[in-house]
């Protein structure tokens, strides 16, 4: 690389500065971005792991020049219900940021093996987790986190470690039990082999039976250990009344497994061991492609969830108290120092900026002002921050989204239930079927007719059909959350790929949601300060945009009540007041401003401005590029909507709908044929977005407006809605590929099983063939789209 022409690190791609940091490796001088990175790539240098420059698929994460002090996680508080502490040494499994391909995972293994004490570590790039091993007596658990993050890779507690350990058990016996069925099925094939090359029948008896009684020996481990899940699945379908494809592929494996063994004892023609071993070899195979799909579609969303700083710094009667975070309660007063992560949701007292790319996956800082809420799992930078804890553990924003999401997952979507009815449906014809052809070769040639049988079943088992769907929506939903987009409905993603008409509320949504006031007008004893007091004692909880506009609130308001699309009442004081549009809260026509008042006399009127977000009009113009015609519906007044929708190249739009205005709107567009995308975030959106045929909350928006939208923005970009639409569709298109050669395989197969074309063994390879295919193609969504459009 030539470093005149350089412009990103050589370590991380971020741009570099007018004077970049120079680092020697493999005999150039590569441009660093700043000390840290400088100080990881000299490392890597002098490790001898500079192989990793090569074999990486992205760029490093960028390295502070100040590695964060970790020996807070020695403490045996921090460490409860994370660490396994044994006989061997202590064990924990760590989130990781910044870990992208294998090459990171490589990097991590290696590095972190040069250190004293380790006994073991395994870093997986697909979940991000390091699974680490160390005697205690030797080294700490804070040395090999700091070499953690002196390479980039900043360490995160993983909760739920119980929860954790089953998964990687679960793991553990799926490729133990593949690794037996493939040595199973290699030797079974071998020896198969033999068999089949003694066409002339010249092979003498006690070496035909020597190879049947080893094809017997190896496949036994097969058909009981490594099958073993298929079996549990038939008995649970059997108890349930419901065969399919675990009954098909159980009772398959079988009748191949004790025909043969029947076969062998009476010196029969021939045996099947080989198709027993390999049908349950292939399957197995599967199934581990698409279990890797899944664990891959939730690594982000996990990353989210689990992702928390160990320690706070918490305000005490005796100053600040370094506590566990899980200890918060709300009402704490935390502070939270340069670089270190927010321990829980809470309010901000001071301006400070944040990064929240953990959460969103946007790199560049956020600011946020006093009395703006800010996430656990965000990192404050360049300057330190006070705030008062609102939320914590499972209350906050992000486990909250991340328990819908999860529940959205249990639950089965419409074509993965159409699927397996179709499956359910097709098990029961292909027992009949193979039936049928036994019975017609008992007549025609006896010898064959098991033997047929046991092919029709085989080849045209619907393994391909059931995974078709499940594989397609698992790794679309990945993709969907590496885009910052969150599914909270199992159909979501099919009624996105509909979708023709997209309705944008305006506050929160086409703007920033953060309101600026630009000038008050006071018509009571009260002043400026005073007005805009109250105006905030009554916005505050409100859950609107507008309480921004205010501030904090300092005076006690009760009996608060939300009227959708008039504004918030509320007893502040002991006086009754009201604020929102003038004809409600001051008795006064409404102008478009916002009016402070009794519901007769107006004490202040204020006006109020929000901005657009940068990337509204690109948005707009994606999502008709994609074919949806953009329509504006806003609760605000005619002026600014007509403003904003100019701006953003919005031709159709409406203003001081209420929600029941919104929601008629939207269901005229239904009546007329049409599938609405509805966009909104506030607490007056919720009816629309239910009523919706498909919606989208923001981050930012109310906890109603969540729960009844499809799914959730997690960062601020609004340009991600094109390339979830664009996804949905590729997914919609990907799902009707894999039914269609699924359905077309089963009904071209069975014929030629039938017709004794294909022997059970060639049936078994057919059948893995054919569903490899289906979830390798359902793979390919994992693969983002390049642009919304």
């Amino acid at each position: 690389m030539n470093r005149s022409l350089a412009t990103a690190c050589h370590h991380c791609g971020e741009p570099l500065p007018a004077t970049p940091v120079l680092v020697e490796l493999d005999g150039q001088a590569r441009a660093m971005c700043c000390n840290g990175c400088a100080a990881a790539a000299a490392w890597i240098r002098d490790a001898g792991l500079d192989d990793y420059y090569r074999l990486r698929q992205a760029p490093g994460a960028k390295v502070d020049e100040a590695v964060a002090d970790y020996r807070s996680w020695d403490r045996e508080d921090v460490q409860a219900g994370h660490v396994e502490h044994g006989s061997d040494g202590d064990r924990i499994t760590v989130v990781v940021e910044g870990m992208h391909c294998a090459a990171c995972a490589w990097l991590i293994d290696r590095a972190l093996q040069r250190e004293p004490g380790l006994h073991e570590v395994s870093a997986n790039a697909v979940t991000g987790r390091v699974r680490l091993a160390w005697d205690p007596s030797r080294t700490r658990l804070s040395v090999l986190l700091q070499r953690l993050a002196a390479l980039g890779y900043r360490p995160h507690l993983a909760r739920g470690e119980q929860a954790e350990r089953e998964r990687r058990r679960e793991r553990n016996r799926l490729i133990a039990r593949l690794g037996v069925a493939a040595l199973g099925a290699t030797q079974a094939m071998m020896f198969s082999e033999a068999l089949y090359l003694d066409t002339a029948g010249q092979m003498p008896t006690a070496t035909r039976d020597f190879f049947r009684w080893l094809s017997f020996l190896t496949s036994t481990p097969v058909v009981f250990y490594s099958g073993w899940p298929f079996l549990a699945g038939m008995a649970r379908e059997l108890r349930l009344r419901r065969p399919g494809m675990d009954t098909l592929v159980a009772s398959s494996v079988l009748l191949a497994y004790f025909a043969s063994l029947a076969e062998t004892l009476r010196g029969g023609t021939h045996v099947w061991f080989d198709a027993a071993v390999m049908f349950v070899f292939f399957l197995l195979a599967a199934r581990f492609l698409e279990r890797m799909a899944r664990r891959k579609a939730s690594a982000r969303l996990d990353t989210l969830a689990r992702a928390q700083p160990a320690l706070a710094w918490r305000e005490g009667g005796e100053g600040l108290e370094q506590v566990p975070a899980a200890t918060l309660r709300a009402g704490d007063r935390v502070r939270v120092g340069v670089g270190e992560a927010v321990p829980a949701d809470g309010e901000l007292e001071s301006a400070a900026s944040f990064d929240e790319s953990l959460l969103t996956g946007e790199p560049v800082p956020v600011p946020r002002r006093a009395g703006d809420t800010v996430y656990a799992g965000s990192t404050c930078r360049e300057s330190a921050c006070w705030l008062r804890v609102l939320r914590t553990g499972a209350d906050t924003r992000l486990s909250q989204l991340a328990r819908a999401v999860e529940q959205a997952q249990a639950q089965r979507p419409r074509l993965a239930r159409l699927a397996e009815a179709v499956s359910m449906r097709f098990v029961l014809f292909l027992f009949a079927a193979a039936l049928v052809a036994g019975l017609v070769w008992w007549k025609v040639q006896p010898e064959r007719a098991f033997e047929v049988a046991l092919a029709v079943l085989v080849v045209s088992c619907p393994c391909a059909l059931s995974l078709a769907v499940p594989t397609a929506l698992a790794t679309a939903h990945g993709a969907l959350a590496r885009l910052g987009v969150l599914a909270l409905r199992p159909d979501g993603l099919d009624a996105l790929a509909d979708a023709d008409i997209v309705v944008f509320d305006k506050t929160g949504t086409l703007t920033l949601g953060q309101p600026e006031l630009h000038d008050v007008q006071c018509f009571g004893a009260e002043g400026r300060e005073a007005v805009l007091s109250l105006a905030a004692a009554l916005e505050h909880g409100a859950g609107h945009p507008l309480a921004h506009a205010f501030g904090t609130g300092t005076a006690a308001t009760e009996d608060l009540q939300a009227h959708p699309g008039l504004g918030v009442e509320g007893r502040v004081a002991g006086r009754l007041l009201r604020l929102g549009r003038a004809d409600f809260a001051a008795g006064r026509d409404d102008d478009g401003a916002l009016w402070l008042g009794d519901g007769r006399q107006a004490l202040a009127r204020f006006d109020v401005a929000d901005r657009l977000r940068p990337d509204a009009a690109d948005t707009v113009a994606g999502l008709r590029r994609l074919g949806l015609r953009p329509v504006l519906l806003s609760g605000d007044a005619a002026t600014p909507v007509s403003e904003a929708a100019a701006a953003v190249g919005i031709a159709e739009h409406a203003h001081r709908l209420s929600p029941e205005g919104k929601l008629a709107r939207v269901r005229d567009l239904q009546r007329a044929g049409h599938r609405v995308l509805m966009l909104g975030d506030g607490i007056n959106d919720a009816p629309v977005l239910a009523g919706a045929d498909v919606s989208v909350a923001m981050a930012g928006g109310a906890p109603l407006a969540h729960r009844a939208a499809d799914l959730v923005l997690t960062g601020t970009r609004l340009d991600r809605v094109p390339q979830a639409v664009l996804l949905a569709r590729r997914n919609r298109r990907v799902i009707h590929q894999n039914l269609v050669w699924a359905m077309a395989y089963n009904l071209l197969a069975l014929p030629f099983a039938a017709l004794g074309w294909v022997s059970p063994g060639l049936a078994a390879l057919g059948m893995a063939a054919s569903s490899l295919l289906v979830t390798g193609n359902a793979l390919r969504l994992g693969r983002l789209p390049a642009e919304s459009a």
